[in-house]
């Protein structure tokens, strides 16, 4: 399982990303024999022991890899499942939760949208048309901003708080006369939807387009996703969002379920 890491090991330090790569051979070494030793992993990659050691510690300390009973073996650890628990999750999303928008895009009528955060905006991963979207534009692959989108809002005001942080920061990009820029009453609004449990906005994105969101939780709790309904403001009203939220609310309750989720909403 050599690859070729190994080569100008002798005596000197590793670069950091053949840190990288030898420790990626650590953990795939792991995944085929289950345990091995650090003489062993040394010989593999063709590394000093104690190359091979300090990997194996650095690997140790992000509970990627645990020492088993028997002294001087290592098997994967306990951070390798949580990292493959969140991975399943987001492979399942559109899995579980294509019928239930399927039948929301049904009851409400308008275009139905997955959402999940990357790098910095919301990217929608599943659309399902209503009977009055049947000329709706395919939004799936499409990364749209965070703070002018109901999907993005949701995901701003449950997700990781040093993001959030991080977006109120930057220069808020206008899109509409209706687009906030300014932080402060962004973060005003993102409060509002964390009492109320879900987004919207008001041609904030596009003119003439609304939309309201509501988020997803995997099994641990977290929100991983957003589903929304948009459509023209005219179908769209501002007076409906209430209810719309609901049969959002509740759909979003149903795919939270199927990911494992099934505690009291969070606020």
């Amino acid at each position: 399982m050599t690859n070729g890491a190994g080569q100008n090991d002798k005596g000197s330090a590793p670069s950091q990303v053949q840190s990288v790569d030898r420790a990626i051979a650590i953990l795939y070494l792991l995944a085929e024999r289950g345990t091995a030793g650090v003489t062993e992993v040394a010989a593999e990659l063709g590394v000093h022991k104690s190359t091979a050691f300090r990997l194996i510690m650095a690997l140790e300390n992000g509970d990627l890899v645990e020492q088993v009973e028997e002294r001087g073996k290592y098997h994967l650890g306990r951070g390798i499942l949580r990292l493959a628990g969140a991975t399943t999750a987001h492979l399942e999303l559109p899995t579980e939760s294509r019928p239930v928008c399927k039948r929301l895009a049904v009851e409400l009528g308008e275009t139905v949208n997955l959402a999940i955060i990357d790098t910095g905006e919301a990217t929608k991963i599943l659309q399902e048309y209503g009977s009055s979207a049947i000329t709706g534009r395919n939004w799936i692959g499409q990364r749209t901003p965070l703070h002018a989108t109901a999907s993005g809002k949701v995901l701003l005001t449950w997700g990781d708080p040093t993001e959030t942080k991080e977006a109120l920061a930057a220069v808020l990009e206008r899109y509409t006369p209706a687009t906030i820029t300014d932080p402060a009453v962004l973060d005003v609004e993102l409060q509002q939807a964390r009492e109320q449990g879900w987004a919207s906005t008001v041609e904030e994105f596009e003119v003439g387009l609304n939309a309201v969101a509501a988020p997803i939780r995997n099994a641990a709790g977290d929100v991983v996703a957003s589903v929304g309904v948009s459509g023209p403001s005219y179908r769209l009203t501002v007076e409906s969002f209430p209810e719309v939220a609901e049969r959002l609310l509740d759909g979003a309750r149903e795919i939270s379920a199927r990911l494992g989720y099934f505690g009291a909403a969070q606020q």
